[in-house]
């Protein structure tokens, strides 16, 4: 039908339209009711009729399905939550998700901490029922239980681990529209690119990540892009890029910035530092190219030719050095000037349990973070030098410096004799020591724990782990330690001369046997058995006294003779506890005893008695049971 030609329509004709469409509209609205009234019965039927049809195997006709959806078009929309619950029942793959309080998830993660240290404690255990009862019958299903409880241990320490981790792409997601107001503030054309956004690791990382890589992120905005005319004439993109990315690697996450501005001038930054009286010339003169770098973290550098709301107070990257340390974590640093600058912050994907190496000094352990830990060597003391009144080794291509961990912690030490040494190679950012260790125990998972309120802020020490034994272990604070061992004067090599005398022997006096005994008769026959080979002679009553004199330091033993049956301490115990001392961990205990049975026998050598003398014993037996022992040098 045409439509009208309003425009040419007399005001008469006009009228007459507009009344002729209401009366249209009008008789629609009558025809649309008329309808609706018609439909309203049958949906009743159909609504009333629903839990019988439901419950008929038969299906409903489509067409039927069909009409009543069309007979009931106002009925409202299911709820956001009736839909996804039909959604997964139909299997339409709607991820469902809980929402739980942090601390619950910490409480968790400290029970986990726990069980691993029951772990520890329960393979030590059956090491020690493993060398106890050889050959048993019940040692296979021991072992099995034990694989069992570690196994699922580790699996339920993944899981919970992963509970609490969430996407670096939480803190990545900022940086955009910081680069766009930098970029306007500076006046610079800078892009940004960021790689690996949903890589994974702990909450508790994550909520301190994020200052220190604004710190970066602005610095490398102000003092490694440079602007548009200077960068075209240098054959650069007008554009300056920064790459963000985030990576695995091992049991560390490495978050990298790299830009491709003018890079870091280590002759300028040395200059600066004198400048500014942080460091000395000599100081500058002996630095490498990348302890140079490490300059642009000490307080109150900066190249800042003007203080700016962006730079040039001289805070902000000591304070990125100071957050990454505090995470266990490290910060390496490669740059090439005129082509652009990368740093790489290395960190552990969580803090409560990590993986540590256990080292001795005398009687004292310590738990070194193996993030920390480049590398572990076995020297020669030849191969120690002097240069400065410090110690140092040839690692390779470089100088190490070295410094034992004894001096650091204070632990009073004694001469070994021995003529080789282990090495712990620590690195922290740019900077690499050698911590000199008595022993290698091992590496281990373990807890971290606190040292509470009244032991806390102890210089070197990050708190401390309950090791496979019982013991208590201190966790070293590498950072610490590496600024404690600039300042310690090292004693390697320094031990005075009466010391010395105890790694060579000069004379046969120069040879310590300790004879332990409660019967003074005993001692008296052990006495004079081996007095015809000139040794120094030590006695003592019991366990105890043995113990005391040995804590004492006034003699450096070779040997020890020990009665079994003693008061207060037998000897069995005492063998136990000597055992512990690392100074003599391979001191020969010679059994002296009247009781000759096999179980006891085999406890002695379980204690770690090397030799069982029974008594009644001939004079010149006794006597050539410690010669050979010792060592003894018949030319003294």
């Amino acid at each position: 039908m045409a439509e009208p030609d309003y425009a040419n329509m007399s005001d008469t004709e006009v009228e007459a339209e507009i009344e002729r469409l209401l009366l249209e509209k009008q008789s629609e609205d009558a025809a649309k009711r008329a309808q609706k009234s018609q439909n309203a019965a049958p949906q009743e039927a159909v609504a009333s009729s629903a839990p019988v049809v439901i419950s008929t195997p038969a299906p409903q006709p489509k067409t039927e399905v069909a009409s009543v959806a069309k007979a009931a078009p106002s009925t409202p929309a299911p709820r956001r939550s009736e839909a996804k619950e039909e959604g997964d029942s139909k299997g339409g793959g709607v991820e469902q998700t809980i929402r739980v309080d942090v601390k619950r998830l910490d409480h968790l993660m400290n029970l986990i901490g726990e069980l691993v240290l029951g772990k520890n404690r329960l393979i030590k255990i059956n090491d020690d029922v493993e060398e106890r009862y050889e050959g048993e019958a019940f040692l296979e299903e021991l072992n099995q239980v034990v694989s069992i409880v570690s196994l699922v241990t580790t699996d339920l320490q993944i899981a919970v681990m992963k509970t609490r981790m969430l996407p670096i792409g939480k803190v990545f997601n900022k940086f955009p529209r910081m680069i766009r107001d930098l970029s306007r503030e500076l006046n610079k054309k800078i892009e940004l690119e960021i790689a690996g956004e949903d890589t994974e690791l702990d909450k508790s990382i994550v909520e301190e990540i994020g200052d220190p890589l604004v710190h970066i992120i602005r610095n490398s905005c102000d003092h490694g892009i440079e602007v548009g005319d200077v960068r075209m004439a240098s054959g650069k993109s007008e554009v300056g890029t920064i790459q963000l990315k985030a990576y695995h690697e091992g049991n560390h996450i490495v978050i990298q910035i790299i830009d491709d501005g003018k890079g870091l001038d280590a002759e300028m930054l040395k200059q600066k530092s004198i400048e500014k009286g942080i460091i000395t010339e000599k100081e500058a003169d002996a630095m490498s190219e990348k302890e140079a770098f490490g300059l642009i973290f000490r307080p109150g550098f900066s190249t800042a030719a003007q203080v700016t709301s962006v730079s040039g107070r001289g805070v902000g990257m000591d304070v990125v050095k100071t957050n990454i340390e505090k995470l266990n974590g490290m910060i390496d640093i490669d740059s090439e000037v005129g082509r652009g600058t990368s740093m790489k912050l290395k960190i552990p994907l969580t803090l409560a349990i990590i993986q540590a190496l256990l080292v001795g000094v005398q009687e004292e352990y310590y738990a070194i973070p193996l993030a920390s830990v480049l590398e572990t060597v076995r020297i020669s003391k030849d191969e120690i030098y002097t240069v400065e009144n410090r110690s140092v080794m040839r690692l390779r291509d470089e100088v190490l410096s070295l410094v034992h961990i004894g001096d650091i912690f204070e632990v009073e030490r004694v001469f070994d004799s021995s003529e080789h040494a282990y090495v712990v190679v620590l690195g922290l950012a740019e900077s690499k020591i050698g911590l000199i260790v008595d022993t290698l125990i091992g590496q281990e998972e373990i807890v971290i724990k606190s040292l509470g309120e009244y032991l806390k802020g102890i210089e070197g020490i990050a708190g401390a782990t309950i090791r496979g034994d019982g013991g208590v272990t201190l966790i070293v604070d590498v950072a610490a330690l590496m600024q404690m061992a600039k300042s310690v004067k090292s004693t390697i090599g320094s031990e005075s001369g009466e010391s010395k005398k105890i790694g060579v022997k000069n004379s046969a006096s120069d040879y310590c046997v300790m004879i332990v005994d409660d019967s003074k008769t005993d001692r008296t026959i052990m006495r004079k058995s081996l007095e015809p080979l000139g040794v120094t002679l030590v006695e003592a009553v019991d366990g105890v006294e043995a113990l005391n004199i040995l804590k004492q330091g006034d003699h450096y033993f070779d040997a020890m003779l020990i009665d079994i049956e003693m008061p207060r301490m037998d000897g069995y115990t005492l063998a136990s506890e000597i055992k512990k001392y690392n100074k003599y961990k391979n001191l020969p205990l010679i059994a002296v005893t009247s009781r000759a049975g096999k179980a006891d026998r085999m406890r002695g050598v379980e204690s770690g008695m090397i030799e069982y003398i029974t008594k009644p014993y001939s004079p010149e037996y006794l006597m050539n049971v410690v010669k050979r022992n010792i060592k003894f040098n018949e030319g003294l």
